[in-house]
C-alpha cells in the first residue's frame, strides 16, 4: 500500500489543524493505521493509532485529549485532528500502516511496514 500524507502547515499555538493520509494500492481496511512524528534531532515518536475498523484508538501521552485519530475506509483515508496545538508539537508527521486485525497497540516505528512521506507541522508562539 502507498501512503500520502497532507495537511501540514504553519499555525499558531492554540490553533487546530487536520492531517490526512490517503492510501492507494491495497485493501485499506486490513491495516491498522498510525501517526508518528519526528522533531529535528529527536527520535520518531508515536502519536496515535487506530484499528482496522476504527473501533479502537490509542494515543501518546503528549497528545492525549488534544488529538483525535479517525479513518474512513470507504475513502481509504486516515485523519489526525489536532487541537490546542503547542510549540512542542512542531515536527514532521508521518502516517504508517501495519497489516493486522488485532488490537492496534503497536507503538514502535519498526512495527509498521508502510510509511507515508511526511508532512511538516510548525507551531509558532
Amino acid at each position: 500500500v502507498q501512503l500520502q500524507a497532507s495537511g501540514g502547515g504553519l499555525v499558531q499555538a492554540g490553533d487546530s489543524l487536520r492531517l490526512s493520509c490517503a492510501a492507494s494500492g491495497g485493501t485499506f481496511s486490513v491495516y491498522n493505521m498510525a501517526w508518528f512524528r519526528q522533531a529535528p534531532g529527536k527520535d520518531r515518536e508515536f502519536v496515535a493509532t487506530v484499528s482496522w475498523s476504527g473501533g479502537s484508538t490509542y494515543y501518546g501521552d503528549s497528545v492525549k485529549g488534544r488529538f483525535t485519530i479517525s479513518r474512513d475506509n470507504a475513502n481509504k483515508t486516515v485523519y489526525l485532528q489536532m487541537a490546542s496545538l503547542k510549540r512542542e508539537d512542531t515536527a514532521v508527521y508521518y502516517c504508517a500502516a501495519r497489516r493486522s486485525y488485532s488490537n492496534p497497540r503497536y507503538y514502535l516505528p519498526n512495527e509498521y511496514t508502510y510509511w507515508g512521506q511526511g508532512t511538516l507541522v510548525t507551531v509558532s508562539s
